[in-house]
């Protein structure tokens, strides 16, 4: 899960609204994060025995709508009542209720907005609908119709979050401890994957199939069908919170909540997400997402990120406030703050976290290495992720992922030397005005960084993860993506008509998951000369994550 700051254009707000609504935005960047008959055919281009053919998206969030307290997301992936109950409107996300006032700010949508979903899907899902839900299960039959044959869904959770919008007036409807939030997600899967399967005949049946080892992904995607896998991307694994530098778990806790993870045949980790936790220091945010996740690390923490300068060529995210308009401003609105309450002016970049692997992350990942758990390292601190980097050469561990983007290239490339898997975040083809950078620029920088190229390559789309989804390239205009067109699979695909919808990626961007299907034909349409070697990446992609996570055990 990430966030990422955006230009956006949005309606202004009176000054208390503004406000309110400015408070609101820091509590949900904490985390920062079908109409069409499904079919009952395998999907085409099969791999049979053999390596698997065909693309991963290795960092979704397919069952958000059950994470922090079940209260943030409108509309769920699939629903006993179908579509028509699923993506219904929800009155707390549309109009001027507290949640359209959020998607304004977050997705740059005029207001009111979130008002209109099934049948129209007038103002959602689109790539800019963050607090809406982008991965209904018809979307996700179509992307696996065009290719896809892995998904690996992290679990997420984040306490602060939830607690703090019960203290705001939106209960939970569930639980806020954060691996009682993950429990709650495997339920979901589970009852997702039932669903499908009796659309299709009973159980075992469906084309949506949880995976629980790399070789249940073989055996899985060898039937022609999508194999979904789990991980585990929450700020406090195994309740490991720290306030004031000691920690809230023991070597216990983690033993029993690997012990849990490996029951649920779970993929991946994340042992630091958006907070410095017991484990280790994190990544921190930049832009004006970091100051707000800086102050839930305050909450969480009891302690702003803490920053000195860095002794090596990696670093992690620069601070906006330091020298800007902005410092003079927090600094004057938190100068009667009680003592250790204001947010600091951090030194210009480049910044690193003070914090490093503590004593028990290094007991964790050297379990999570027991396990054979894939680590992922993208959310870690430079020196976090130094040390974790360190251990794992030490023991010859080639159980790593970079899948969405937010890594440092050095520790990009260490990873990747020690055999781990490299995937990137699903920008848009080109760069945009809202996106500096294109997937295609992301690719061959990483192929640079590791001075080569990828037996497979990746990609995170962080659907549901409070990321916006890739907007129309503006190049659409004069070379589009041409309809129908045929998806890597082989399979000719036209545009997708959604209920009374009809999305075309060249006016709606990745509006939701479905959309998908549409983007990597796009990706590699745009690839121009390196079009041969990125499908050859992309389509080895879901294989080379698979013998990633079968070398780790």
């Amino acid at each position: 899960m990430m966030t990422r700051d955006v230009t956006t254009t949005r309606s202004p707000l009176p000054a208390p609204a503004a406000l309110a609504v400015t408070a609101v935005l820091a509590v949900v960047v904490l985390v920062s994060s079908l109409a069409t008959a499904p079919s009952t055919r395998a999907a085409p281009g099969a791999a049979g025995q053999g390596p698997i053919h065909g693309f991963a998206d290795t960092h979704t969030h397919l069952a958000a709508s059950q994470a922090f307290g079940g209260s943030l997301r409108c509309g769920e992936p699939f629903a006993p009542g179908g579509v028509a109950e699923a993506l219904t409107d929800c009155p707390t996300h549309s109009g001027t209720g507290h949640f359209a006032l959020l998607e304004s700010i977050l997705g740059g949508t005029d207001l009111p907005g979130g008002a209109q979903g099934f049948p129209t899907f007038t103002d959602w899902p689109a790539h800019n609908s963050q607090l809406h839900e982008q991965a209904y299960y018809t979307g996700i039959e179509r992307a696996w119709r065009s290719g896809l044959r892995v998904v690996n869904n992290y679990l997420v959770g984040n306490r602060v979050l939830c607690e703090t919008l019960a203290g705001v007036g939106v209960p939970p409807q569930s639980s806020c401890d954060e691996m009682d939030q993950l429990r709650r997600q495997v339920d979901y899967l589970n009852r997702m994957e039932a669903h499908i399967d009796a659309e299709h005949g009973g159980p075992g049946q469906g084309w949506f199939r949880i995976a629980r080892s790399p070789q249940e992904v073989r055996d899985i995607t060898a039937q022609g069908k999508l194999a979904v896998t789990l991980g585990v991307e929450t700020s406090e694994p195994f309740g490991c919170r720290q306030v004031d530098d000691v920690p809230l778990c023991t070597r216990e806790d983690i033993d029993r909540g690997l012990e849990e993870f490996a029951s649920w045949g779970v993929s991946s980790v994340f042992p630091v997400h958006k907070f410095d936790n017991a484990l280790g220091g994190t990544r921190m945010d930049e832009g004006l997402a970091g100051l707000a996740v800086n102050v839930g690390n305050k909450m969480g923490a009891q302690r702003f990120w803490e920053t000195e300068t860095c002794t090596g060529p990696a670093s992690d995210n620069a601070q906006p406030i330091a020298h800007t308009g902005v410092a003079d401003g927090i600094s004057a609105a938190s100068s009667g703050a009680p003592a250790g309450a204001a947010v600091p002016v951090y030194p210009q970049e480049p910044l690193c976290n003070v914090r490093g692997l503590t004593e028990l992350g290094e007991y964790a990942v050297n379990r999570m290495m027991d396990h054979g758990m894939l680590i992922n390292i993208d959310h870690m601190s430079v020196k976090t992720a130094g040390r974790v980097l360190d251990i794992a050469t030490e023991r010859g561990y080639p159980g790593f992922l970079v899948d969405h983007s937010w890594s440092d290239p050095e520790m990009l490339r260490r990873m990747h030397e020690l055999g781990g898997f490299v995937g990137a975040f699903a920008y848009p083809a080109d760069a945009t005005e809202n996106f500096e950078k294109g997937f295609l620029d992301e690719w061959r920088e990483n192929s640079q960084t590791v001075g080569g190229t990828f037996a497979g390559y990746g990609i995170g789309s962080d659907v549901n993860g409070l990321a916006p989804l890739a907007e129309p390239r503006p190049s659409a205009a004069t070379d589009p993506l041409v309809y129908p067109f045929t998806a890597p699979s082989g399979e000719v695909m036209d545009r997708w008509h959604f209920a009374d919808r009809v999305y075309d990626l060249n006016v709606d961007g990745v509006a939701q998951y479905g959309l998908y299907a549409d983007w990597i034909a796009d990706v590699l349409h745009r690839a121009g000369p390196d079009r041969a070697e990125l499908e050859r990446q992309l389509m080895g992609g879901a294989e080379a994550w698979t013998a990633t996570w079968e070398r780790a055990r």
